[in-house]
């Protein structure tokens, strides 16, 4: 079992979850993020005065898969996440983190392992 943590634009999280449920994954948790990375973040205005900011407005999604649903997770968010002309991508998309994970217990009935994903 794999903890995959996916961090993209929250205007691509659409066409991720479409992207995920063509690919027969359908559990997933979304939270609101902010971070700064190579994209060095932007100037906001507040009340007509502009402010430099560093911390960028993202979505962060949380999806634990059993081992032969890693690789089609990881295409279909990349697919989907990607940015630009052609399906490139560009700095600011993302980035993806794959994690063991030792067990999962199902609270509802105490079913443990790949079962209780």
């Amino acid at each position: 079992m794999k903890w995959i943590i996916a961090i993209i634009q929250p205007q691509r999280l659409e066409s991720v979850k479409l992207a995920l449920t063509e690919a027969d994954i359908f559990r997933l948790t979304v939270s609101d993020i902010q971070g700064y990375g190579r994209q060095k973040g932007h100037t906001e205005f507040f009340r007509g005065d502009p402010s430099q900011t560093n911390l960028i407005r993202k979505v962060r999604l949380d999806i634990a898969v059993d081992d032969k649903q890693v690789q089609p997770t990881i295409d279909a968010i990349t697919r989907a996440a990607r940015t630009g002309s052609g399906g490139r991508g560009q700095v600011g998309d993302g980035k993806i983190f794959v994690l063991p994970i030792e067990n999962a217990i199902r609270i509802s009935d105490g079913v443990s392992g790949a079962e209780a994903i």
